[in-house]
């Protein structure tokens, strides 16, 4: 039998060992930082993980080299960046899951034009609006369909989760909702015509209009659903730097800069605008 010796002094010494070990691995976590340290209350100090899409062009998108680009990317560097946070980084998901990422804590903030809605403000927070616009029916020329009446029977498809999803079931009773994970998928079954038309963002709907030859049947206001930027409930101080960023963006006019860039020849929403160039009073933006 082998007899093994152990000295008190040596495992005093390997345990208090471990527990500095340990005590390193959890340094860089929210949970272990200091407010000091860690103010808005990050999944990791310094940087910023944010849940997005990348198929939804000119909001958020994978380009060719797989960075993520687009009008809410930018955007929302530019407010990480005056909120003191370089460090950005963009993870594709499905709509459908992607609030519930945020609000379990798998991302600090959800960026892909999330329109401001109260039933998502059951799940997570929003910054202030930044963009307002219209919803679109897209379809093939050789479809028929010409408005919403021509909607009768058909399918139509729509991305799960998102505000359209909940637009046409209230609306579209008479056509037959076909739910996808993204829009990318939901044109492919618009040009193979498996579904009849799909409906979508305005200004997702124009990139694939001039991609496929697809043509808009419909475009519907979309005014009372600012997007926003999304955020888990117990984030206030992560909130108020955004709201901050935001607003000194549309007063500088870099918001506007980078409207003009991804939406050349769009009416732009003169409620973002700087002040100087509101000709109206500004619609309310914030949540309330």
């Amino acid at each position: 039998m082998i007899k093994l010796n152990f000295r008190p002094a040596a495992v005093a010494a390997a345990a208090l060992a471990a527990i500095l070990a340990l005590s390193g691995c959890g340094g860089s976590s929210s949970a272990t930082s200091s407010p000091a340290e860690n103010p808005y209350g990050l999944i990791e100090p310094g940087t910023i993980r944010v849940a997005s899409l990348g198929d939804s062009k000119p909001y958020t998108f994978t380009d060719a080299q797989g960075n993520f680009t687009g009008f809410d990317v930018e955007l929302f560097k530019d407010v990480a960046h005056r909120a003191g946070v370089d460090k950005v980084v963009f993870t594709g998901q499905d709509f459908s899951g992607l609030l519930a990422a945020v609000a379990n804590g798998q991302f600090d903030v959800g960026v892909a034009a999330i329109g401001i809605t109260d039933k998502r403000k059951e799940t997570v927070d929003f910054s202030n609006g930044y963009l307002a616009g219209y919803l679109t029916v897209i379809t093939t020329n050789a479809s028929g369909i010409k408005d919403v009446d021509g909607l009768n029977g058909k399918r139509l498809g729509v991305v799960q989760g998102t505000l359209q999803e909940a637009y046409a079931v209230k609306n579209f009773t008479s056509a037959s909702l076909v739910r996808f994970p993204d829009n990318n998928t939901a044109i492919a079954a618009v040009n193979s015509g498996s579904v009849d038309a799909h409906f979508l963002d305005y200004e997702a709907a124009k990139a694939y209009q001039e991609q496929y030859g697809l043509i808009s049947a419909a475009d519907i206001p979309s005014f009372d659903a600012p997007a926003g930027f999304a955020i888990a409930k117990d984030k206030p101080a992560f909130k108020e730097a955004l709201n901050k960023g935001l607003a000194e963006a549309m007063e500088d006019g870099t918001w506007k800069k980078l409207y003009q860039k991804w939406f050349p020849g769009s009416p732009m929403p003169e409620q973002y605008l700087p002040k100087a160039e509101q000709t109206a009073t500004p619609a309310p933006t914030a949540n309330k």
